[in-house]
């Protein structure tokens, strides 16, 4: 058998990521508008990539109908000017869309049927909320195979709360003021900037620009976290405080072989190591990344002692700390998501993967002394997916210090 094709990262967009429903800054913005924005930006990034090099683009959505559907990767990749021999297609995997769009096209790539390949995810949560639409099959509940609130992502962060009862609402409160925190620093820093597209917005007042994200609260403070509502059981541990909220935003990154990248000149952010996806109980999906985490980290044949950077998707703090606990890390770990996430940043659902990368990416840059680093996320009806990527900026030289 031949050798696996090597894969790299080389380059990520996103749109700044708004806060869904009327009052949010893409309200009278197109779901593919904003997918198409990303695209094109990519392109423009990236001046030396033949438009007719690229082999496919995959983009996903959790809700494929309106301006989600149509086969989502075909037509932004039209509307984004791509040619018409470009061939594309939509995914969905719900909050690992975009990663699965990723490791999609990354394993075309490794199989040697690309070279270069686009991929990405968009979710517009003010067109489309979660879930809207669906005819779940009723058998899932007459033959019990979930339970009736399993596709509620706040009643599954409850029952992790209600499996490991170290896991207390203060301690979640304490895990989202970090990221609050953290993500303030990082716009502070530019850290975040470089790989955010402009998009111009349309409301009552007129044209806008949306230049970054809409949600992060810098004046956060412990004492109004703890004073939130919980909206999923009374005197519960889940609120709008600890958890990522509904959003809309689009990303999208550039793949290629080693080779074609040496051919066209590209820049390499990051290597392509491994990838697992994994099943948990729906009632308890937040728990997904550990299984995930232990499979990629088996198929890459490494431990978690190896991994230098963690970008972990915040759907709940409580979802990171099980995480953390299970692999012994402890919640203010300075390697896991070092720019903050998505409590702060915001969730897009099918595009939130590609920016976990964006953000690895960039740390990649900033820390030769690690050689490796992972993207994880927790998946709607019980599943877990993990990225494992290697730095091309990894100096042994500089991990021995």
């Amino acid at each position: 058998m031949a050798e696996r094709t090597e894969v790299v990262f080389v380059d990520g967009v996103r749109t700044p990521f708004g806060r869904a429903g009327e009052k949010g800054m893409y309200w009278n913005t197109r779901a593919d508008d904003l997918v198409v924005k990303a695209i094109t930006a990519l392109m423009e990034r990236n001046p030396t990539v033949p438009g007719e090099r690229i082999d496919d683009v995959a983009i996903a959505a959790t809700t494929q109908s309106g301006d989600q559907g149509l086969t989502l990767g075909r037509t932004a990749a039209l509307l984004a000017g791509l040619p018409v021999s470009v061939p594309g297609f939509a995914i969905d995997r719900m909050c690992a869309g975009a990663m699965t769009s990723v490791t999609t096209m990354g394993a075309a790539i490794g199989f040697g049927a690309y070279d270069l390949a686009i991929a990405g995810g968009v979710e517009h949560m003010g067109r489309h909320p979660m879930g809207s639409g669906v005819d779940p099959n009723p058998r899932f509940l007459s033959e019990r195979l979930v339970s009736e609130d399993a596709l509620n992502m706040g009643s599954t962060a409850e029952r992790i709360h209600d499996r490991f009862p170290a896991y207390t609402k203060d301690r979640s409160d304490r895990y989202a003021l970090r990221s609050q925190q953290k993500v303030a620093a990082a716009y502070e820093a530019g850290k975040i900037q470089p790989d955010l597209v402009s998009v111009a917005t349309r409301s009552e007042q007129g044209w806008g620009l949306a230049t970054r994200d809409e949600a992060p609260r810098p004046e956060t403070t412990l004492e109004g976290l703890a004073a939130l509502k919980t909206p999923f059981r009374p005197h519960g541990r889940i609120t709008a405080g600890n958890a990522s909220g509904l959003n809309d935003g689009a990303t999208a990154c550039l793949l290629a072989s080693g080779a074609t990248a040496k051919e066209l000149g590209l820049s390499v952010k990051m290597k392509l190591v491994s990838f697992a996806f994994a099943g948990v109980e729906p009632e308890v999906m937040g728990l997904g990344p550990v299984p995930s985490t232990e499979k990629a980290l088996r198929k890459a044949g490494l431990s978690i002692t190896d991994i230098g950077l963690f970008e972990l998707n915040e759907a709940f703090a409580v979802q990171v700390i099980s995480f953390l606990d299970h692999f012994g890390i402890d919640d203010e770990d300075p390697r896991v998501n070092e720019y903050g996430g998505a409590i702060a940043i915001g969730h897009p659902l099918a595009s939130s993967g590609v920016r976990l990368m964006n953000q690895l990416a960039s740390q990649f840059a900033d820390h030769p002394e690690v050689r490796y680093g992972l993207t994880a996320m927790c998946v709607g009806l019980g599943q877990g997916g993990t990225v494992i990527w290697e730095n091309p900026h990894f100096n042994k030289k500089a991990a021995k210090r």
